[in-house]
């Protein structure tokens, strides 16, 4: 048998690039890459404008209205309005909102954390008003409105906190991200909160971040401040 020299280098692809013609990525460069592409899929669109414009028929196609399957034993049809778009889901009693919103409308950006109530990560808007969505049932949402990180961003525009943690760079791993923006969000539209940083810690206080982001979180929301929708 012939001896092979198992030193030499495999022959290389020709339209491969070569390894040694990348250059080694920064660390804030490289987590705001991963913060874009990830929390774009999982955060609602967390991602620069000129990019949030390429997103934005992807995302209106998402909440094209979808009729319910037919009845299973047990389940009954709840109506939602979800980020401005009509969904009738069908649901056993016991069905939480967290999961119906992940896995039945397939709206995964809103997280499923300690399921206690406990962390935060699940928090979205009933109403207008911010709620863990872990702790509560979905039938007893018929009829309600409920907004999702995936409807902060509107015909491609950011929202000014989605905008706000982007700029200061107010998430590491981004599991908690979406949580602390629809928490942030509520509160600063909230006339009741104070304006000062020891009233915005305690207001956010529900929104846990394993990462310890808070300094950057509390400078996001107050940046944000300035920047929200006039509500009428």
């Amino acid at each position: 048998m012939a001896d092979h020299d198992i030193s030499e280098k495999p022959h290389a692809c020709p339209s491969c690039p070569s390894p040694e013609a990348a250059p080694a990525p920064s660390r804030r460069s490289f987590l705001m890459s991963m913060g874009a592409s990830g929390l774009a899929v999982t955060g609602g669109g967390l991602i620069p404008r000129g990019q949030a414009q390429a997103a934005a028929p992807a995302a209106a196609e998402a909440q094209v209205p979808v009729a319910a399957a037919p009845l299973a034993p047990g389940e009954q049809t709840v109506n939602l309005v979800v980020n401005g778009a009509k969904r009738s889901v069908n649901v056993p009693p016991n069905a939480v909102l967290l999961d119906v919103v992940r896995e039945k409308l397939g709206l995964t950006g809103t997280k499923k954390g300690c399921d206690h109530g406990q962390c935060g990560a699940c928090t979205l808007h009933v109403n207008g008003t911010a709620v863990n969505s872990c702790l509560s049932l979905a039938v007893m949402h018929d009829g309600d409105e409920i907004t999702t990180i995936e409807g902060l961003a509107q015909e491609g525009t950011l929202h000014p906190v989605q905008e706000a943690f982007w700029a200061h760079d107010a998430y590491q791993c981004g599991y908690c991200t979406s949580g602390q923006m629809m928490s942030a969000v509520a509160i600063l539209k909230d006339a009741r909160i104070g304006r000062d940083d020891a009233s915005v810690r305690e207001a956010m206080s529900g929104n846990i971040c394993r990462c310890g982001a808070y300094k950057n979180i509390l400078a996001a929301v107050q940046s944000a401040r300035t920047n929200m929708p006039k509500v009428s």
